[in-house]
């Protein structure tokens, strides 16, 4: 029986799996289309047999929130509010989130098994099959491809070049490195680093060896958090294998001791290399913020970094705290 009453020819919908069949209405002889099921993804329901939704939440773009670390460089140099180093840092910009929502979807691709036994990584729209995995890996090597062409535009060989060592780096870890434990640590913090580093060839400005420490620390101190958060999520069943390699007090001790040496990395800058009141008032937050991930990450939630920054409001604030003090500084003394 159909939606409006009448009874549609061919097999029924529990025998078609659930897709309405084709054939005509025995009432009024009209031609009946097939048709999939009210309740089918949205994917299936479309004409090009793929949502377009779907495959934008395939690229992820709540994770180029991590690009902005390339405009973390021009920031604290000062050349933001130019029109050269703002320009420079928004292609370095656009830039790693084309190279990186490929490699997502290279990533997911390889990846479909495993995400499909995941609780969380199944809803994903490879995973979930709303985008087919050969789709997935055309769309995936043409944004890889795109990236340092994109980069390019900086007029500066060296973009397109860290653009590449990132995309090298990315593509090691995904089919090697994260089977690796500890390297595997290092590895998806490396990306953090280049990102920013990135920042700085963007604009052609120095990078000196306190910011290199403080975003390595951190980037190490936010991997280790992600790793604990899904371990401890998982509760030693989960989908990523290299998980087993870990403890939960280990990578607490990863954590505690990366977030340790960054705020005193940090603390040496603003009071040593940094002349001003401001600097030393930035401290104060920028050490809130450090407690705060730490506090969340123990209290489980810290899977997703970029979720804390999005969605938790005391972080938020912290960062804008953190902001105001070195834009005075910066750029206003």
């Amino acid at each position: 029986m159909g939606s409006d009453g009448r009874v549609l020819a061919g097999r029924d919908a529990a025998g078609s799996g659930g897709r309405v069949p084709a054939g005509r209405d025995p009432v009024n002889g009209e031609a009946v289309a097939a048709r999939p099921p009210a309740d089918a993804p949205a994917a299936v329901r479309t004409g090009w047999g793929i949502s377009p939704m779907a495959l934008l939440r395939a690229c992820r773009p709540r994770q180029w929130l991590k690009n902005a670390l390339v405009f973390a460089a021009p920031t604290t140099a000062g050349v933001l509010v130019t029109a050269q180093g703002a320009l420079g840092a928004l292609i370095a910009f656009a830039a790693f989130c084309v190279a990186a929502s490929g490699t997502y979807l290279l990533n997911d691709a390889a990846d479909v098994a495993a995400d499909r036994r995941h609780p969380r990584k199944r809803h994903r729209p490879i995973a979930a099959g709303l985008v087919p995995v050969r789709l997935a890996r055309v769309i995936g090597a043409v944004l890889v491809a795109l990236a340092p062409a994109l980069a390019a535009l900086s007029g500066d060989w060296r973009l397109p070049a860290v653009v590449a060592g990132y995309l090298a780096l990315t593509f090691s870890y995904t089919y090697w490195l994260k089977h690796q434990a500890v390297v595997d640590l290092v590895a998806v913090a490396g990306c953090h680093v280049v990102r920013a580093f990135a920042g700085a060839v963007a604009v052609d400005v120095p990078v000196t060896s306190w910011f290199l420490v403080v975003v390595s620390l951190g980037s190490l101190q936010l991997v280790a958090g992600k790793r604990e958060a899904e371990l401890r999520a998982s509760g030693g069943g989960s989908a990523r294998a290299i998980l087993a390699a870990y403890t939960p007090g280990y990578l607490a001790g990863v954590r505690a001791m990366s977030s340790g040496a960054m705020i005193v990395t940090y603390c040496l800058w603003a009071l040593n290399e940094r002349a001003g009141l401001f600097y030393g008032i930035s401290i104060v937050p920028f050490v809130l913020i450090v407690l705060r991930h730490n506090l969340l990450v123990d209290r489980g939630v810290g899977e997703e970094p970029e979720e804390l920054a999005l969605h938790d409001r005391p972080t938020q604030v912290f960062v804008a705290l953190l902001l105001v003090p070195l834009v005075i500084g910066i750029y206003l003394t």
